[in-house]
């Protein structure tokens, strides 16, 4: 996985000289955001002098997610308050991804640390990288910001595999998602999100009890 994010950088850093950015915005946006998703999309917004309060709420909108991820990743694994403080900010989909499976649970603090940590340096060494080599990639070479997309697709794919006898959960975020697409196409994130939490909620709410044992 902390391979997978080389290339992906790579692009993030071409993508930033591109723009018309200088090179040492991509090490500043991947050490101190370290949001991948929300710095592709910062870019636009830093090169269209966007106002904060526009940052603000699109980094809201985008990262809201991570709310979620909170509730099952095993930040009580993690020893320590710099520890568990770095963790929490390096809490990227990929390092959810990883960490959310059944052998991840007997996972150590130091694993877990490290994986985020080389994780993060691996993004951050791509994206500088890019942005030092972005002069050599031809203004022709398009496609460069389809690679977190793609990236996310196969994390969707992994997930889907892991769990083949949940197969209800991606057809609810699939329909969740068209459905936003159709009803909400300029708030789509924050209408797939809804209409997915509600579609959980209601099959939490309506699935039969568990027998309990005394």
């Amino acid at each position: 996985m902390g391979l997978g994010l080389v290339p992906l950088g790579l692009a993030f850093g071409t993508l930033i000289t591109q723009s018309g950015l200088d090179w040492w915005w991509a090490s500043l946006f991947t050490a101190l955001i370290y949001a991948g998703s929300f710095e592709f999309l910062l870019i636009g917004l830093v090169t269209a002098v966007a106002p904060l309060a526009t940052v603000a709420l699109t980094a809201l909108l985008v990262n809201i997610r991570h709310v979620f991820y909170a509730l099952s990743f095993p930040l009580h694994a993690v020893r320590g308050r710099p520890a568990k403080a770095y963790s929490t900010f390096a809490l990227t989909d990929e390092a959810y991804a990883l960490t959310s499976g059944e052998e991840a649970r007997s996972w150590s603090s130091r694993r877990i640390m490290w994986l985020q940590a080389l994780m993060h340096l691996y993004w951050a060494g791509g994206a500088t990288a890019g942005a030092l080599l972005g002069s050599l990639v031809p203004d022709s070479v398009t496609g460069l910001d389809f690679a977190l997309t793609a990236l996310f697709a196969v994390l969707a794919v992994d997930a889907v595999r892991d769990r083949r006898n949940d197969l209800p959960t991606p057809a609810l975020a699939l329909l969740s998602a068209l459905a936003a697409r159709l009803l909400f196409p300029g708030q789509m994130l924050l209408a797939a999100f809804a209409l997915f939490t509600a579609a959980l909620l209601a099959r939490h709410l309506t699935a039969p009890k568990r027998p309990t044992h005394a």
